[in-house]
């Protein structure tokens, strides 16, 4: 089958990235499973085991895939009709409730698929080769935080207040000690570490040596790569029951509250997880091989001129509030 997956985005990411690094796991095993491979993308981008082609914003998308495409995955979204079969991916949140998908549209979690009305969702899966060792015999002191710390809807200012009131350090992976992107803010605190965008080596060199990932986010988190990240360095989940966290972090791998008083609880009382438990979960779940095979799935159906969901996805519970319910007691 030879797929082209589109992407307005640059790829590889040598940060954070979701998005690209999701499409990247996923053409890699799709390559391996058998498959012909190739990119949409942004300018600049390259790939070693894919073919790439870049967006021409003066051409019709229909004139940049391959003739002898089988199927368009787009992981961006576009104004146009295309000619070949395609499957649309959703990785973030929409407010619009007038807003309507195509049919044939999967999101990244049960939780956010749910929300449009649909059934169709592949979980976020990672190359686990591609990161650095797990260390469990490292000493573990303090907390980490991995997310776009500028973004409200992260709750950076909870995670503090956390490690704060347990008296513990909080390293902080996508955030600046100054932010002036959301007006003016300065943490002061000398035991919350800021450490901006991070590479995978020096993300994996702050987990190993952390107790826990701190994620009171106050939206509804469509996956979150920062969650399975951490669970595969043994590190259980302290945060909020939203969007696809109830779905991914069950009991045996974090706790969930929207009360800081709970989650500072929970996070002075670590003992009882098991980090290798946590690990094995994430590798054994979360992989890009899983993810591939159920794009696959998908794709075969459309191929065979099955639709994926029952219907049209759109908003299906409007929801006005910019941030959800989060009790500072």
């Amino acid at each position: 089958m030879h797929i082209t997956i589109f992407y307005k985005g640059k790829i590889p990411t040598k940060y954070y990235g979701g998005t690209a690094r999701d499409i990247w796991y996923l053409g890699k095993e799709l390559k391996k499973l058998g498959n012909k491979i190739t990119y949409l993308v942004a300018k600049e981008s390259f790939c070693p085991f894919a073919d790439v082609i870049y967006i021409d914003e003066n051409k019709n998308i229909n004139e940049q895939i391959p003739i002898d495409t089988d199927i368009v995955n787009l992981h961006s979204e576009i104004d146009e009709e295309l000619n070949k079969p395609f499957l649309l991916t959703v990785h973030g949140n929409t407010y619009n409730p007038n807003k309507i998908f195509p049919i044939n549209t999967n999101f990244v979690s049960q939780s956010h698929a749910k929300r449009y009305g649909a059934e169709a969702y592949v979980y976020n899966g990672m190359d686990w080769s591609d990161y650095p060792s797990v260390d469990f015999l490292q000493n573990r002191y303090g907390y980490h935080f991995l997310g776009k710390a500028a973004w409200r809807v992260k709750n950076l200012k909870a995670a503090i207040k956390i490690a704060q009131n347990n008296k513990k350090t909080l390293e902080v992976m996508g955030g600046h000690r100054i932010n002036l992107s959301m007006g003016f803010r300065i943490t002061l605190n000398p035991h919350i570490h800021f450490h901006g965008m991070v590479d995978d080596s020096y993300k994996a060199n702050i987990m190993n040596k952390s107790e826990a990932l701190l994620f009171p986010v106050l939206w509804h988190e469509p996956m979150g790569l920062a969650i399975i990240e951490s669970l595969y360095y043994g590190c259980p989940v302290i945060g909020t029951p939203y969007g696809s966290l109830p779905e991914i972090v069950t009991n045996d791998f974090g706790v969930l509250s929207n009360r800081l008083s709970d989650l500072i609880y929970a996070a002075a009382h670590l003992e009882h997880f098991d980090r290798k438990k946590c690990h094995y979960y994430a590798r054994d779940i979360f992989n890009s091989n899983q993810m591939a095979k159920k794009y696959l799935f998908y794709y075969q159906k459309i191929l065979n001129g099955e639709n994926i969901n029952t219907q049209k996805p759109r908003l299906a519970t409007i929801d006005n509030k910019k941030f959800l319910d989060f009790y500072w007691v």
